[in-house]
C-alpha cells in the first residue's frame, strides 16, 4: 500500500477551493464539509457522486501538482503532477464523511496504479486529500480494516495527501455526463460504472 502522509493534514481550503462555495444559497454555505477524491477520470467520479443525497456539489478539477492554475491540456501530459480529482461539498448531516469513503472506493479501483483501465496516466492516480486530522484518522481506518478483510486481491495503491489547492478544471468539464450523454466515452466507461454505483446506492442516491 502506497501512503504519503504529510507531517500537517490540517491544511485550510484555499481561496482556489472556497470560491466554489459562492455559487451555493448562502444558508447552506456554513454547513458545508468538502471531501476531496481523485480516482480516475474526473468525469466519471463527478458523475457517480452527484447522485448521492447529501451532496450538494460536486466540482471536477486538479490538484496534488506544483504547476498552478493548470490547464486540461498541461494535467494531460502528466507532467504538472496533477490528478483529476473532484471536490465534494457535502451536508454532514445527511451524508457522513464515512458514506464518501465507501462511495469512493466503490467508484474505481483502487489497486490500479495510476491508471482506471484504458486511461493511464499519473494524473488518474487514487487519491485522497485530507482537509483535516479526523479525515485521516477515518481514511487510515478504512483502509487498515479493507487490507484486513482482504478486500482486493491485489494491494491497494491509493495516496493519502494533505489538501493544499484545488484548482477548479474549465467549464466544459463540470457536469460532463449530463451534458454529454451521448458521446462513446459517456456510453460505454460512464453510464456501466454509474449504473453499478447507483444500484450499490440506492438507499442513498437522491430520488
Amino acid at each position: 500500500m502506497t501512503f504519503s502522509l504529510w507531517a500537517s493534514c490540517q491544511s485550510k481550503i484555499t481561496k482556489k477551493a472556497t470560491d466554489s462555495f459562492a455559487h451555493l444559497p448562502e444558508s447552506q454555505q456554513g454547513k458545508l464539509d468538502t471531501a476531496t477524491f481523485a480516482g480516475g477520470c474526473f468525469w466519471c467520479v463527478e458523475a457517480q457522486f452527484k447522485t448521492l443525497d447529501g451532496v450538494k456539489k460536486v466540482i471536477s478539477g486538479y490538484t496534488g501538482g506544483e504547476v498552478k492554475n493548470p490547464t486540461y491540456s498541461q494535467v494531460s501530459t502528466g507532467a504538472t503532477g496533477h490528478a483529476e480529482a473532484i471536490n465534494v461539498l457535502y451536508d454532514p448531516k445527511k451524508i457522513t464523511f464515512d458514506k464518501l469513503l465507501e462511495a469512493f472506493f466503490i467508484a474505481h479501483d483502487p489497486t490500479q496504479l495510476n491508471r482506471q483501465g484504458n486511461d493511464v496516466g499519473t494524473q488518474y492516480r487514487s487519491a485522497i486529500f485530507i482537509h483535516d486530522k479526523q479525515q485521516l484518522d477515518k481514511v487510515k481506518y478504512y483502509l487498515k480494516k479493507m487490507e484486513e478483510e482482504k478486500l482486493y486481491d491485489r494491494p491497494i495503491v491509493t495516496e493519502i495527501n494533505a489538501f493544499k489547492v484545488f484548482y477548479p478544471a474549465e467549464d466544459y468539464h463540470q457536469n460532463y455526463y449530463a451534458n454529454n450523454k451521448n458521446e462513446s466515452y459517456c456510453q460505454y466507461v460512464i453510464k456501466p460504472k454509474l449504473e453499478k454505483f447507483k444500484h450499490i446506492f440506492t438507499s442513498t442516491t437522491k430520488d
